[in-house]
């Protein structure tokens, strides 16, 4: 699987090379140079297949001129033994995709879950090291631990604003033994956020230290997402004779990007509705465009270390194929007052809580009125996060609060003894020298 830059598609790379040195010099982000025909491997599949054997049996088809087929499936085997999405029916055409099944309660966790093991199995196979910076404010934190916590040839140095590093567990800490760095910085979230662009855009320090992202400028976080929308498939094909639809939530685009390349891997799809955004929304007609596509890619900043969108990614997919893209993605203009009565409505329905941004995703799905009132055609919503994340907002829309699992109990528990740092790049080139091996 060769990778080329949004920006220059004229330098292709490995997929190796995407995945540790994940930002490409021209400020680009890195997207698969060609489409892949998993045709045979999705329609083989069925809905007794597990879904780390579906993300081992992909990655092994996508990266098999790069690595091997067994350490693809233990790539996936690692990260996936314990968790996987589910699908569930809510009536003839409507299927819910929950992605809070991992670790947190995050649908990030299974990105980084994968992730946190490619590199950890190629970092092996080389006898390297190598470091993630990340900003939180705590979910992301928490999820990014999950994956990285246990990890020999990996550390991940957290930076927080000041008092918000909270809930991860002691094993997975740095000084217990385990993978994970907190550290809390003064000021605001704009003061961390600085402080990581100040650390990736100076390139000397990134070969130096060995650094990579955990967020979606890595193409790597993007790859295992395009896994859930074959794994819904395997799961609905044999209850739909019609057309396919899914409703995916905005956010940075990593999921929608994500699904747009299982299409181009041959997914069984017709069409991904989502909520319109100021970066991505209709023209006069109707039809979906992104806003910013009238600049050229070579004229803008570089693509942002600490708060990664994915909107590029589809704009590099527009400018290949406008007409086809045009036809696939539907977007719809959605409010909060809808969003918040389809939660009610559907807790009253389902018995289900929809969390705020799968609600604008099936706002949008009723606003573009797609497949309302035709033969065959299926909805799968896409539900991002566990909705206890949500808790006061919910309980207000449905009168009832959602379930708390217990995983998710002591999330707001502060850690002790977390290194606070000013902000300067100088302190976190210390905390650079003490979780790796450059002095």
């Amino acid at each position: 699987m060769k990778l080329v830059s949004t920006r220059n598609s004229a330098n292709a790379v490995s997929f190796k090379h995407a995945i540790f040195d994940c930002m490409p010099a021209d400020g680009g982000l890195y997207v698969p140079y060609s489409e892949h025909d998993l045709r045979s491997w999705i329609l083989h599949m069925n809905e007794q297949t597990a879904f780390s054997t579906i993300a081992g049996s992909l990655t092994a088809a996508l990266l098999k001129e790069e690595i091997s087929p067994v350490i693809s499936e233990r790539i996936a085997a690692a990260a996936f033994q314990n968790y996987s999405p589910r699908l569930r029916q809510l009536d003839d055409r409507l299927f819910l995709l929950e992605l809070f099944h991992g670790p947190t309660g995050n649908h990030r966790d299974f990105g980084f879950l994968w992730l946190a093991s490619a590199l950890e199995h190629l970092l092996t196979i080389d006898e390297k090291n190598a470091v993630v910076i990340a900003p939180s404010t705590g979910a992301g934190g928490r999820s990014m631990a999950a994956a990285f916590g246990n990890k020999k040839h990996l550390k991940l140095i957290v930076l927080y604003p000041k008092g918000y590093a909270k809930g991860l567990k002691p094993e997975q800490l740095f000084k217990n033994g385990g993978s994970v760095y907190p550290v809390e910085v003064e000021g605001d979230t704009t003061a961390v956020e600085n402080l990581i662009r100040s650390i990736y855009q100076e390139r000397q320090l990134v070969k130096d230290y060995n650094l990579t992202l955990a967020n979606t400028v890595n193409i790597g976080r993007i790859l295992p997402q395009v896994f859930f929308y074959m794994f819904a498939f395997t799961r609905i094909k044999t209850r739909t004779a019609g057309e396919i639809f899914y409703a995916v939530p905005s956010g940075n685009y990593g999921n929608l990007a994500a699904g747009l390349y299982a299409w181009k891997f041959c997914l069984p799809v017709n069409g991904f509705i989502t909520d319109a955004t100021e970066a991505l929304n209709c023209d006069e007609n109707g039809r979906c465009r992104c806003i910013n596509s009238s600049i050229p890619l070579s004229e803008r900043g570089p693509a942002d270390p600490a708060v990664p969108s994915s909107i590029e990614r589809l704009e590099q997919i527009f400018t290949l194929s406008p007409s086809v893209m045009k036809s696939i993605i539907f977007p719809a203009q959605v409010s909060d007052t809808e969003a918040e009565t389809l939660i009610n409505d559907s807790y009253r329905r389902y018995g289900i809580m929809f969390d705020t941004a799968t609600a604008h995703a099936y706002a949008a799905a009723h606003a573009r009125n797609i497949f309302w009132g035709h033969d065959g055609e299926s909805l799968v919503l896409v539900s991002k996060d566990h909705p206890a994340f949500e808790s006061e907002i919910l309980t207000r829309i449905c009168g009832e609060s959602p379930i708390i699992p217990e995983y998710l109990r002591g999330i707001n528990t502060p850690l002790l003894d977390v290194p606070l740092i000013k902000g300067t790049k100088e302190e976190l080139i210390k905390i650079l020298n003490t979780v790796s091996e450059v002095q």
